[in-house]
């Protein structure tokens, strides 16, 4: 049997999703409100500390015994035979002095952990007695889904599954605390918990008759709406809403717009060259349209690209779908602008940063998808080794283009293609 190179391109994607992962333990990280997480040895002991802001906020060790997750072989013949699911460590988690640990230091814990350990599909943990509120904390994570109990009896009852699937999911963070990857924007959407309704609009443009969903109020201006410490880098991404200020005003993401669209290399790409009034004019374009999200990347605060993030449905890309665009798929634009913060792991956390967004931003999203020039072989591949899926390639009047996408399909967009 031939195999296609198509085929041979989303099989090596996979391998690379599945291999090329840094091995070093991860011992310090930021979390998303920029507050650091320190994961040290206590004494000369198997214990670690996590500590939060330098304060010690619990002790782990890894127990003498080991925990299975089985699922489809409870009650079947191979139950007892399931080596190829992975047998774990049962970590337990003991209190600081005070003997209570709080629900965002728990949040916080359990990140800690999946930075540490990001390999492990589930991590299981057992809260020891000594936490006086140990039952309000297998509570958070019973009914957030950041874990689960086991189906069978090769776990101990109180042994709860921790999963790398749910937490990158954002389980555990809307409606329980303020620390999650999407900051909230203002007092009034601080524990918003549920999607923006389903209700029915309509664009007509040159370009797009479509119905679709009624769009959400777009972002103030310069409010962050994505932000993320990525260990690989050992810097902070940001997505910032686009801050074009006001008249002829000169802010400093129009500024590093103008610079970025009359380089060679982002206009080969683009086809955007032009003067400041026109780069103006293509901002307050794109701020004024209901289905596009203009932004500005940046690590540690230094700009280093753009990204658009738009309604698919509402789009011209949409008649090249396969199969047709879904309600809430997300479309991408990006370009990375500053050569010092170009390279393959910097593109690799900012690539699954932003379908990591797109999911985060609404869970009813199916797809996350881009369209670059069919000629763009760099994209191409950092597409594959991102895990996205190619799934055709088609001619708009002005240039051509693949379509490449990822996938929602169950959890397998965070098993297989891990934030980390």
């Amino acid at each position: 049997m031939t195999v296609s190179r198509t085929t041979r391109d989303r099989l090596q994607a996979v391998q690379n999703a599945l291999s090329n992962r840094s091995s070093r333990d991860v011992d310090v990280f930021l979390l998303p409100d920029k507050t650091k997480v320190n994961v040290q040895s206590v004494g000369s002991s198997e214990k670690s500390g996590i500590l939060v802001d330098n304060v010690q906020v619990c002790t782990y060790e890894a127990l003498s015994r080991t925990a299975v997750l089985l699922l489809s072989s409870v009650g079947t013949p191979h139950e007892h035979t399931a080596t190829h699911v992975p047998n774990y460590p049962v970590l337990e988690i003991r209190p600081p002095s005070s003997r209570k640990i709080t629900i965002q230091d728990t949040w916080a814990i359990i990140y800690a952990l999946f930075v540490r350990y990001h390999e492990r599909e589930t991590i299981p943990i057992v809260f020891s007695a000594e936490i006086d509120n140990r039952t309000d904390l297998c509570t958070y994570i019973l009914r957030s889904g950041l874990g689960r109990t086991a189906l069978s009896k090769h776990a101990e009852e109180d042994d709860l599954f921790l999963s790398r699937a749910a937490f990158w999911q954002g389980a555990g963070t809307h409606g329980y605390h303020l620390c999650g990857w999407l900051p909230p924007s203002t007092s009034l959407t601080r524990y918003a918990a549920s999607p923006f309704p389903s209700v029915q609009s309509f664009t007509r443009t040159p370009l797009v008759i479509a119905a679709h969903p009624l769009r959400p109020p777009k972002p103030l201006q310069g409010e962050v709406l994505y932000r993320r410490y990525c260990p690989t880098v050992g810097q902070t991404l940001e997505f910032t809403y686009f801050d074009v200020g006001e008249d002829s005003q000169v802010t400093p993401h129009l500024e590093a717009f103008h610079k970025w669209h009359n380089d060679d290399r982002v206009n080969s790409g683009w086809n955007e060259r032009g003067s400041l009034e026109q780069h103006r004019k293509y901002v307050y374009g794109v701020l004024n349209d209901p289905a596009v999200l203009p932004m500005i990347m940046s690590w540690d605060g230094k700009l280093m690209g753009y990204l658009e993030i738009v309604y698919i449905k509402e789009n011209h890309v949409s008649a090249y779908v396969p199969g047709g665009a879904k309600e809430w798929d997300r479309g991408i634009h990006v370009l990375v602008g500053e050569e010092q913060f170009r390279g393959w792991e910097r593109a690799q956390a900012w690539l699954r940063s932003i379908h990591h967004y797109n999911f985060l931003a609404d869970p009813r999203t199916e797809h996350s998808t881009g369209e670059p020039k069919a000629d763009n072989g760099a994209i191409l591949q950092l597409s594959l080794d991102s895990s996205m899926h190619l799934q055709t390639m088609f001619d708009f009047p002005y240039k051509r283009s693949f379509c490449h996408t990822f996938r929602a399909s169950g959890s397998s967009r965070w098993m297989y293609s891990e934030i980390y």
